[in-house]
């Protein structure tokens, strides 16, 4: 199958790609710098510097997105983090419009933060959407992405959570304060986080993209969410170090302004739509995947 992905030289797109490359698939990256991407991705992935250089496309992977903790946020970065989602989104949706055939399939990024935050409410796929920043944005970019139907494609939107892996994404911001013992709660540590495993959630995606019967909205999350207390001393314990130094919420707050709140607040939220069609996680416990991705710890 020849898929076209959006935000593929991210940290999720890039594993992406070397899945779906073993799998057998043909891939086209859309860039905006394809002579860079191409140091980035393996030889075989295609990279287009415009839709109009994609031919043949059966299926699309939507992730391009500008990532929501580089900074603090203002409005100049609330309009970038908008128009990189839901800019992005509409021009792939209007490029499908315009071809004689069309993808079989849609596979659209999201994320957790489409809910709100929720306390220690349990939230399944049929949860309502929140009403901060953050679940704004993620409502209207499944609502753009959503349009894909209209043209008999198939969708799916993959609300993802704080995806865990060595190399980036928020583990690889947190290892090495934890590695010197210094690592610890957020706040009050009774926020949830509702994690997956880097290979999760890309194999997610590819058995989304892959079995027919999926479509609607899928929560990118591992089965066993847990509270940031927990997460720290999970992660303390995997590395043999203490993780007892809490981060006091007037510090983030003053450091990260409006998107602390990502830090501070949380969603309890459970996978029931893969679940419920047979998907099977790999590391479905924090443990595990901690075990995988730390398998040689520091000390």
């Amino acid at each position: 199958m020849h898929v076209l992905i959006t935000g593929g030289t991210g940290f999720i797109g890039q594993a992406l790609c070397a899945r779906l490359l073993q799998a057998g698939h043909t891939l086209s990256v859309l860039t905006r710098d394809p002579a860079r991407a191409r140091g980035t991705l393996p030889a075989p992935v295609r990279t287009l510097a415009t839709l109009e250089d994609a031919r043949d496309v059966e299926a699309v992977v939507n992730l391009a997105g500008e990532p929501l903790m580089a900074g603090r946020w203002n409005a100049t970065r609330k309009a970038i983090f908008r128009a990189s989602r839901l800019d992005t989104t509409r021009s792939l949706i209007a490029w499908m419009a315009r071809q004689s055939v069309r993808p079989r399939v849609l596979v659209s990024g999201s994320a957790i933060g489409y809910y709100g935050p929720r306390g220690d409410e349990a939230l399944d796929e049929s949860a309502t959407p929140g009403d901060d920043f953050a679940a704004h944005l993620c409502r209207d970019w499944e609502t753009e992405a959503m349009q894909a139907e209209g043209l008999d494609v198939r969708t799916c939107r993959v609300r993802t959570g704080i995806v865990l892996g060595t190399d980036g994404g928020a583990l690889a911001k947190m290892l090495p304060p934890f590695r010197l013992g210094v690592g610890g709660p957020m706040g009050d540590g009774r926020q949830w986080m509702s994690w997956i495993h880097r290979d999760d959630l890309v194999g997610m995606i590819r058995w989304l993209l892959e079995r027919d019967q999926t479509g609607g909205a899928y929560n990118g999350t591992a089965p066993e969410p847990v509270t940031n207390r927990d997460f720290a001393r999970t992660l303390g314990k995997a590395l043999h170090r203490p993780a007892l130094l809490p981060t006091p919420a007037f510090a983030l707050k003053a450091g990260f302004g409006e998107m602390s709140q990502l830090l501070l607040t949380g969603q309890r939220v459970l996978p029931a739509h893969a679940l419920a069609e047979g998907f099977t996680f790999r590391f479905p416990t924090l443990d595990a995947a901690l075990d995988d991705l730390l398998h040689d710890p520091v000390d």
